[in-house]
């Protein structure tokens, strides 16, 4: 009875019905919530039309949320259950950024990156999940990869990690101003092929482009690229710790694939914390 009093608290919170694809960030919070809660949770998401939730990484540095205790495993077999596709995403390093400003080391440092993809891979398939892609926590952008060489290596790492994988491989982008949105465009339809579905992030919750900047480069995307909306306001300021707050997004994604970032800022979810 409790579960489906909470299912029917969370479908009243419902929104109508928005996007194919929903982005979700695992935080160690997230483990407090029972498998009822889950439950509810996955099955108002799907009920909110969303068909296949991207989890962004599965580990964050030392934190592997699929060790012990096995929180973020259990849930997502309730996801699947709900009827949701799963994108898994691997690692996520917390100094990327960090790293990705030595333009001189990145290289080397991709080299390490996409190795540890691949170690993780061999052992997330233990968690016997219906996993129907990999999403690479590497966000890519045009000012970390400002040069041709840097982005000529990238994609040559890319290449080399694509070899022998048997699903597709996911990875979003975003807009720092430094390319023009044709020469950006070009990008990324460049990193874009068989097995490999490139996402851009839209921009809006964070503001860091101009609207109309944001819309140029938009409009300037091959169709075979996805959208990622925004669903939220940044309330931060720079150098301060991230904060933001719910906003609906621009719903039409024209004819690009469409996802929403993120599970956290969606009406149903905020009942659960």
């Amino acid at each position: 009875m409790r579960v489906r009093l909470l299912l029917f608290a969370l479908l009243l919170a419902l929104p109508p019905a928005w996007g194919e694809a929903l982005f979700y960030q695992p935080q160690s919070r997230d483990g407090r919530l029972s498998a009822a809660q889950w439950q509810a949770l996955w099955h108002a998401t799907r009920q909110a039309g969303v068909d296949t939730l991207i989890v962004q990484w599965s580990r964050h540095g030392d934190e592997d949320f699929g060790g012990a205790g096995g929180w973020l495993r259990a849930s997502l077999a309730q996801a699947a259950q709900a009827g949701l596709g799963l994108v898994l995403g691997l690692q996520h390093d917390p100094q990327y950024f960090a790293r990705a400003a030595d333009a001189e080391g990145l290289p080397f440092y991709w080299q390490r990156l996409f190795a540890g993809y691949r170690q993780q891979q061999v052992a997330l398939a233990a968690w016997q999940l219906p996993v129907a892609g990999w999403y690479l926590p590497a966000e890519l952008d045009d000012r970390s990869l400002g040069s041709p060489a840097l982005r000529a290596a990238f994609a040559t790492q890319l290449r080399s990690f694509r070899q022998g994988q048997t699903l597709p491989l996911h990875l979003s982008a975003f807009s720092a101003g430094r390319l023009s949105p044709a020469a950006y465009a070009d990008w990324l339809a460049g990193l874009q092929g068989p097995g490999v579905q490139l996402w851009w992030q839209d921009g809006a919750g964070t503001a860091a482009l101009p609207a109309d900047a944001r819309t140029r480069y938009r409009a300037a995307l091959p169709c075979s690229v996805g959208l990622i909306h925004e669903a939220f306001r940044q309330t931060s300021a720079a150098g301060q710790p991230f904060r933001a707050e719910p906003r609906e997004p621009q719903a039409d994604s024209g004819c690009h694939p469409r996802a929403l970032f993120s599970l956290r800022y969606r009406p149903w979810v905020s009942l659960l914390y």
